[in-house]
């Protein structure tokens, strides 16, 4: 093979790019130095045609980079050594969840040069068109649960180093998960040895998402150790629900519940005031938990499980950036603790001020 110009290297990069959608792993300029054996900067220039390189060193390194199929990170076209551009789709910026873990996001992407573009794939209509367009611009993606379809995940992972958030596994990906079932188990543990309750309901639909089936589980888990099982079904109810009342009303016909166990903080906060209002006391008639710990949970001492949604936003951007450089070549999944907090809503004394 003959060394070509710049402008035929530049050629290359969109028939590249669907040759790398082949691929098990993405390819990075890390792979191809290896492969070429020459150093990164070396193959940087070769592909920006800043500086002259011999032929030979030339011929190896376009050599690598076509039986690789590898796709230069977007803007090193334009200069060596570079920003990375990281995209996060997240299904919404409301709430409390979303917007911690993009506090924490942000706050470790600057430790690494990183860039982030931001879709919240709310009330959006093209969804899997705009995470396949950012993909296409960006260095890595991390994509939260429910944001596309689970065809767009495998492809995007195909095209660029992927982190999912919240979701099972998938093949080429690193899962960053919260720990979910075993602090549910703990607080329901609480529930039945400290304060002797037995008639527990869940609050919340299992089949909603990732999170909320693994907190069934450890609900269910609990109670099946304790043998109270007959506890009851979940009251199924969306994450988002704005009419609580119903749900109120359900507990109020099935007399003897002791304590409800919610799927997050805002059910259990609405949950508390549909109650009050028909006269019920909590914790007095009926104890009441939460998971999340959202800023209004401990205005209201609502017992609840922390879920550390900034660590999460950090160890996404800490993985990513790994994937990129091939720090680490690891698909795994990292699950980050999650905590139980005790406060009064379920029966425990009142913290102090």
């Amino acid at each position: 093979m003959t060394a070509c110009g710049t402008a035929s290297v530049e050629s290359w990069f969109s028939s590249l790019e669907a040759v790398n959608r082949e691929a098990e792993q993405p390819v990075t300029i890390y792979t191809v130095a290896e492969h070429a054996g020459v150093s990164i900067a070396t193959v940087s220039r070769v592909l920006q045609g800043s500086t002259p390189s011999s032929a030979a060193t030339k011929a190896r390194v376009l050599d690598a980079v076509r039986e690789l199929g590898y796709v230069p990170l977007r803007a090193g076209r334009a200069q060596a050594l570079r920003l990375e551009q990281h995209g996060l789709v997240l299904y919404s910026l409301g709430g409390p969840y979303y917007s911690e873990l993009l506090v924490g996001y942000e706050s470790r992407a600057p430790e690494f040069g990183q860039s982030v573009s931001l879709i919240s794939t709310e009330g959006i209509c093209d969804v899997d068109d705009r995470v396949l367009d950012l993909a296409a611009k960006m260095d890595g993606m991390v994509l939260a649960h429910g944001t596309t379809s689970a065809e767009v995940v495998r492809e995007v992972a195909r095209r660029v180093p992927t982190v999912l958030l919240n979701s099972d596994p998938v093949q080429g990906c690193v899962g960053v998960n919260v720990e979910n079932r075993r602090a549910t188990e703990e607080l329901v543990i609480h529930l039945l040895r400290d304060h002797g309750h037995r008639r527990l309901r869940f609050v919340g639909d299992p089949d909603q998402a990732r999170d909320a089936t693994h907190r069934y589980r450890g609900f269910t888990d609990a109670l099946s150790a304790a043998g109270l099982l007959e506890a009851g079904p979940p009251l199924r109810v969306s994450f988002g629900a704005a009419d609580l009342g119903a749900v109120a009303d359900a507990v109020l016909a099935e007399a003897g519940v002791q304590a409800l166990v919610c799927a997050n903080d805002e059910l259990a906060l609405g949950l508390i005031r549909q109650l009050r209002k028909r006269g019920v006391r909590v914790p007095d008639d009926v104890a009441v938990t939460g998971w999340d710990d959202v800023m209004a949970a401990r205005y209201t001492d609502l017992t609840t499980v922390r879920q550390p949604a900034r660590e999460v936003g950090r160890v996404a951007a800490q993985r990513l950036h790994e994937l990129i450089i091939r720090e680490s070549v690891q698909i795994d999944e990292v699950v980050v603790p999650s905590e139980v907090v005790l406060r009064s809503s379920c029966g425990c004394p009142e913290p102090d001020a």
